[in-house]
C-alpha cells in the first residue's frame, strides 16, 4: 500500500495495518489532516518527574494525554488505540542504552508503565502544505532529519538532557509563511525554535542527522528548526532510568482528533 492511499485513510484503519503487520514506515503523510503523536512510557515511580519535565519544557513534550497505570488503550485523543501495537516502531532504553527495536511490546509490557502521548510536528506539515510550503521529507518520501542540539532542557526530578530538533528546508521567501503557519499549533511543537546556521545549536554536519534521514537543502533554501518530541529519547539516554519506551523517531501514533483541534486560531 502506498503513501497516496494511506494518506487518504482513517487513522483507525492505518492503525489497524499498522497492528497487523502491513504498515511498517515512518507515518509522516498517513491520514493526511490527522494528529499525529509521540510516546513516552515510563514504569510509574518515574511518572511524576516526567510530568512535571513535559510541563516544564513545552516545545519539545506537549502532553495531549496521559494514559492510567497499566492501560494500554487511549480514550482522549483516539477511540481505544493500543500502545502495544498501533505504533510501527518502537524503541527500548534500558538504564541510558538504547537496546532494541521492536514491532510491538506485547512481552514487555508492564502492568505499572503509563504513558505520555506527545504532540508531534508532522501535525501542522499539511497546514505548510497548504499554505504552499514545501516539505522537503515528504517530497523525497523518507524520514525527516533530527538532531540533538546543546539547548539545555529545564530539569525536573531525575529527568535532564539536550533538545532535540526536526529540520525542514525551506526557501527563504517562505520562511516567515512557515514560521506563521506552524506557530498556529502550540500542542504540535508550534513555531520554529531556531532558523539558519546549524552549528549555533550545536550541530556540526546537517548532512549528518542523529535520527532519521538527510534531507537536501537547496539553492535559496534555509534550514529551520522545530522541536521534536524525540528529546524524551535524549532525556532518557541522559537520565537513565532502568526502562523507558519511546516511538522508533519518525513512527508515530496516529491519532483520531484532527489537527484544528489543537490548532489555536
Amino acid at each position: 500500500m502506498n503513501l497516496n492511499e494511506l494518506a487518504k485513510m482513517h487513522p483507525k484503519d492505518v492503525r489497524e495495518l499498522i497492528r497487523k503487520g502491513k504498515v511498517d514506515a515512518p507515518t509522516s503523510g498517513m491520514s493526511e489532516g490527522y494528529l499525529q503523536a509521540n510516546l513516552a512510557i515510563l514504569p510509574k515511580k518515574y511518572a511524576y518527574d516526567f510530568l512535571l519535565f513535559a510541563q516544564r519544557n513545552p516545545k519539545p513534550c506537549p502532553i495531549l494525554e496521559v494514559l492510567d497505570e497499566g492501560s494500554p488503550l487511549t480514550k482522549i485523543m483516539a477511540d481505544g488505540a493500543d500502545i502495544r501495537t498501533d505504533v510501527p516502531r518502537y524503541r527500548v532504553y534500558k538504564n541510558g542504552e538504547y537496546v532494541e527495536e521492536v514491532k510491538d511490546l506485547k512481552d514487555i509490557w508492564q502492568d505499572d508503565f503509563v504513558t505520555f502521548v506527545i504532540g508531534c510536528s508532522f501535525s501542522f506539515e499539511k497546514a505548510m502544505l497548504e499554505a504552499d510550503v514545501p516539505v522537503r521529507h515528504i517530497e523525497d518520501k523518507h524520514n525527516v532529519p533530527m538532531y540533538i542540539t546543546n539547548i539545555e532542557t529545564e530539569p525536573a526530578g531525575m529527568f535532564h538532557g539536550k533538545t532535540v530538533v526536526s529540520m525542514r528546508p525551506i526557501p527563504y521567501k517562505d520562511v516567515v509563511k512557515a514560521t506563521t503557519v506552524t506557530a498556529r499549533f502550540p500542542d504540535t511543537h508550534g513555531a520554529p525554535i531556531h532558523i539558519g546556521d546549524p552549528s549555533i545549536i550545536g550541530i556540526k554536519n546537517v548532512d549528518e542527522p542523529d535520527f532519521g534521514e538527510r534531507s537536501e537543502i537547496r539553492e535559496g533554501e534555509v534550514p529551520v528548526f522545530w522541536a521534536c518530541g524525540v528529546t524524551p529519547q535524549a532525556v532518557a539516554m541522559a537520565s537513565k532510568p532502568e526502562i523507558m519506551i519511546t516511538h522508533a523517531p519518525g513512527h508515530m501514533l496516529i491519532l483520531d482528533k484532527k489537527d484544528a483541534y489543537v490548532s489555536v486560531f
